[in-house]
């Protein structure tokens, strides 16, 4: 496969995600007005579209309230930057078995939701975009399993669909590339659709290069795509992901640091992507450009 260097590129920040880091940097926002006003400083520093998961303000572990979702939505779309909101869909499919000898019933720690249950954030927020992630995998946990079926896919799906909000497949895997040209080919999801290949996540695509380039030639030409990968790979992840012709996903729900032992913010992590992509000669996009390129429409607070 030839280099075709993507020359007009996009940066999603992941604020926060679902993860155990709450307790491992002062920077990991839990609240959804510090989730919010980490995203705007992300927005700030060069990121078109903040991924965002929200948490307990009071623990910090991870929510799938509703109220929460609202409040941090709110706050984003009152600020004076402009940004491209995308909520997750990823909670509430949580198995945890019991014992390999006895693994029902499910273990502490299930979270096992209904499709409109878990599309209820989206169907009240109506964010421009939110993810699907199409397929159940194994975790790097000894027991636990991301649990998404075909049939939990389709009705998530056509949820979306039906509400106008771009979705966003999370693909971990090559085989949940298959199912999401699947999606379009049953007229679940309509083209182009917008693909976030998730690397290095344990046991899914592994991120070596060759195994981004098969995951990247598994994308329809039509589709767009970012690509991104965990910890010390984040940020050389920039380069690889513009260099395979794709968008760019940084931020605190993939990676904590900016270097060894220097504990980054979200906006730092921006900031050393734009600095990357830019010194590869491409140019980073703002909001209102990645509306016009996936055709969204930009969202107003409530009055």
């Amino acid at each position: 496969m030839p280099l075709a260097i993507n020359n007009e590129v996009f940066i999603t920040c992941a604020v926060t995600g679902s993860g155990n880091t709450q307790d491992r940097s002062p920077h990991v926002p839990r609240s959804p007005k510090e989730i919010a006003e980490s995203a705007i400083a992300a927005a700030e520093a060069g990121a078109a579209v903040v991924h965002c998961h929200v948490r307990d303000p009071e623990t910090g572990a991870p929510s799938r309230d509703p109220l929460l979702y609202r409040e941090l939505t709110e706050y984003i779309r009152a600020s004076a930057t402009d940004v491209v909101l995308n909520i997750t869909t990823g909670m509430g499919g949580d198995l945890i078995l019991g014992d390999v000898e006895q693994p029902l019933p499910p273990g502490g720690g299930t979270d096992m939701a209904g499709a409109s249950e878990r599309m209820q954030p989206i169907a009240e927020c109506l964010p421009e975009i939110c993810t699907l992630d199409c397929g159940t995998m194994n975790f790097a946990e000894a027991d636990y399993v991301m649990t998404n079926t075909p049939g939990m896919l389709r009705a998530m799906g056509s949820a979306i669909t039906s509400l106008g909000v771009q979705t966003e497949i999370e693909a971990f895997d090559t085989g949940h590339l298959w199912f999401a040209k699947q999606l379009v080919e049953e007229g679940v999801l309509p083209e182009p659709v917008l693909v976030q290949l998730c690397m290095g996540v344990p046991w899914g695509a592994p991120d070596d290069l060759n195994t981004l380039l098969a995951m990247v030639n598994n994308v329809p030409p039509s589709w767009h795509w970012s690509a991104f990968s965990l910890g010390a790979h984040q940020l050389p992840y920039v380069c690889a992901a513009v260099l395979a012709g794709g968008n760019v996903r940084v931020g605190l729900e993939d990676n904590l640091f900016l270097g060894r032992g220097q504990l980054a913010t979200n906006a730092d992590l921006v900031e050393r992507a734009v600095k990357l992509i830019q010194g590869m000669g491409s140019k980073v996009l703002t909001a209102q450009e990645v509306r016009a390129k996936l055709g969204l429409t930009k969202r107003m607070p409530r009055k």
